[in-house]
């Protein structure tokens, strides 16, 4: 669920939408309230999605990636503009990776993983949430850094963690509650390993909480 709407995948690959649909947040190229599940489109090969505020990203079983909703602001949808879309818009490249926890809508931006490993992300960066080592506004998608072992994303308010294959969790972005588990209250730009643990899950909270295994941050 995103902001007042709901998005799901049946398990035949077809895609529904209901709800408020203010911004074409639903999908179905129009800003119309439904109080019943709609399909968008005709597709049937939607493998998984993730709804942030007022935006939606979804991947496909061929490995696009498709946003919409609302992207006035901070080029939320990682189209290289601003504009809203009430329907579903492809992103370039076939090579997103698709599953749990490999891309995430939050407030004003997204982060995906790539098939490679590859963590990109796009839209506001006040507080470093995009990893970049700044805080310029991106409105497409952005590497962070350069690993290639990027196993999960969750961003949140301001903020995001992720994990690796290794199984060491990270976060980075506004950090004033110690949000990040990182032992400090320092706001990071970019990357920073959460304690030493290696068996971190790979589920991870929405306000940038996390599961664990066997080890807390030290």
């Amino acid at each position: 669920s995103g902001g007042y709407f709901m998005m799901a995948i049946k398990t035949d690959g077809t895609l529904w939408a209901w709800r408020n649909a203010p911004n074409g947040r639903l999908g179905l190229n129009d800003n119309t309230k439904r109080s019943s599940p709609t399909q968008v489109g005709t597709n049937t090969n939607w493998d998984s999605i993730d709804t942030g505020g007022a935006t939606s990203f979804a991947t496909k079983t061929d490995g696009t990636f498709w946003s919409w909703g609302s992207g006035s602001g901070d080029g939320d949808l990682g189209h290289n503009d601003k504009s809203n879309y009430s329907s579903p818009k492809q992103l370039p490249g076939t090579n997103w990776a698709t599953g749990y926890q490999k891309r995430s809508a939050f407030s004003q931006g997204g982060a995906a993983i790539k098939t490679d490993g590859t963590l990109w992300a796009w839209g506001n960066n006040g507080q470093g949430e995009l990893g970049q080592n700044n805080t310029t506004e991106y409105s497409s998608p952005r590497q962070i850094g350069t690993n290639t072992t990027w196993r999960s994303v969750q961003g949140g308010n301001d903020g995001m963690m992720a994990t690796k294959t290794d199984g060491t969790l990270w976060g980075w972005g506004l950090n004033t509650n110690g949000q990040l588990g990182v032992n400090d209250r320092t706001q990071y730009s970019s990357p920073k390993q959460v304690g030493s643990g290696t068996s971190w899950d790979e589920k991870i909270g929405y306000s940038a909480f996390a599961f664990f295994g066997s080890q807390i941050p030290t």
